[in-house]
């Protein structure tokens, strides 16, 4: 038997990244599942899809933004009326603005805030809902290093991804007596295209505290995801687990170069 051997769910932020490895890797697992990012991502999410049939699974894509309450519940209701059932859901739709605190504009505050914030709590509350009634299930939230520690540049960033560990530890106590799951990863530098179109000077202040001085793989995310979703963590709810080469087991250095000149 395959781990989610008749299961089904959602992967937000399924287009490509950590969300599209993690989507491949249920699949590979047995679960049927629903591969959801914006619109203006469908030609990279169906790439997804085919990658899911190549290795005989089974996947659709629906357009989803998770800033909209409509549509996450339309997500879910995807899920159950193709499959019959939600046993997972992995939140992983993210977007990152850098610059300095005082430089940032409110626009961009406000984009990532109601991506990465509101957008995990309406998957989670849609998903909760559903599972509290139907005899439970498990959710993995995408957090990040940067919801463990502060990050030079990327203080919209850091806010929100705190932001989600607190909504992943707090959601985990109110539902476990419901047969409910909830937890996240918190991955440092992997190597995705929001990484990878960073210049290489934020690149390096990624890499630079992390003792295995090397970019993770989306693959390796996807592992972890999977094994928190599956059964093999059936005592495991509220935890944050990082995959980040070792980097917030070591106080991170501070450069001075990377502070305002004036």
């Amino acid at each position: 038997m395959s781990l989610f051997s008749g299961k089904a769910g959602f992967v937000t932020g399924a287009a490509g990244g950590i969300g599209r490895a993690s989507a491949i890797a249920f699949a590979r697992d047995g679960a049927s599942l629903i591969v959801a990012d914006i619109e203006a991502s469908r030609a990279h999410s169906e790439e997804t899809v085919e990658m899911i049939r190549k290795v005989g699974g089974t996947a659709e894509f629906m357009p989803v933004d998770v800033t909209r309450a409509d549509q996450v519940q339309a997500l879910v209701k995807k899920v159950v009326n193709t499959y019959g059932t939600l046993d997972f859901a992995f939140n992983n739709a993210g977007v990152l603005v850098t610059g300095f605190t005082a430089d940032l504009e409110e626009a961009d505050f406000d984009r990532v805030m109601a991506v990465d914030v509101r957008g995990v709590w309406l998957c989670m509350k849609y998903g909760i809902l559903h599972m509290k009634a139907n005899g439970g299930g498990v959710i993995v939230n995408t957090a990040s290093e940067a919801g463990l520690v502060g990050t030079p540049q990327a203080s919209s960033y850091v806010a929100a991804k705190h932001a989600v560990v607190g909504l992943t530890k707090t959601a985990a106590g109110e539902y476990a007596n419901m047969d409910i799951r909830i937890n996240a990863v918190a991955p440092g530098a992997i190597a995705t295209p929001m990484v990878l179109t960073l210049p290489k000077e934020a690149q390096d202040v990624l890499m630079d505290p992390q003792p295995m001085h090397r970019f993770g793989t989306p693959q390796e995310v996807a592992e972890a995801v999977i094994f928190l979703a599956s059964d093999k963590a059936s005592f495991i709810t509220g935890a944050i687990l990082s995959i980040d080469g070792g980097a917030t087991s070591n106080a991170q250095s501070y450069n001075p170069a990377l502070s305002p000149s004036n």
